[in-house]
């Protein structure tokens, strides 16, 4: 006779089993988005980017628009990590156009404008602003891919 256990693993492999002889059209796994969904947010700056976690998108002075390069290295990828994507990235609300570059660390890094994104590590929530102005080199993005500022 079997055990508890022994009749409930029998009973799952036998609704394994049957799970393929349905004769209705095949139904497939919902998948995820292909990539961060970029969106716009109201905060204290007024109506700005944010990535798909509702993190504040900055754009970098020393970077040069459309050259397919970011120029934040170093210490500096470590405070202001690129925002990153897999697949075509999506956007919500974003006028100005979005694209990918291959960043500094292999992956694609999301662009606006052909200006490549990054969050802010000081920044601990969503809404949060305190990169904007760092340095005088950081800058919120608008919808349109324009620096907020500066």
């Amino acid at each position: 006779m079997p055990t508890r256990l022994g009749l409930a693993a029998a009973l799952s492999i036998a609704m394994v089993g049957l799970a393929g002889c349905s004769t209705g059209p095949a139904e497939t796994a919902p998948t995820a988005p292909s990539g961060p969904a970029l969106s716009t947010a109201s905060t204290s700056l007024g109506t700005i980017v944010v990535d798909g976690a509702g993190m504040t998108v900055y754009s970098f002075d020393l970077d040069v628009k459309d050259s397919g390069s970011s120029s934040c290295t170093g210490t500096c990828s470590a405070n202001w990590p690129a925002v990153t994507t897999v697949g075509t990235p999506s956007a919500d609300g974003v006028t100005g156009s979005v694209d990918t570059i291959t960043g500094v660390d292999g992956s694609p890094q999301v662009t606006l404008d052909g200006m490549p994104l990054y969050t802010y590590v000081g920044d601990q929530k969503a809404g949060d602003v305190t990169g904007q102005g760092v340095g005088e080199v950081w800058w919120a993005a608008s919808p349109s891919g324009a620096k907020i500022g500066g």
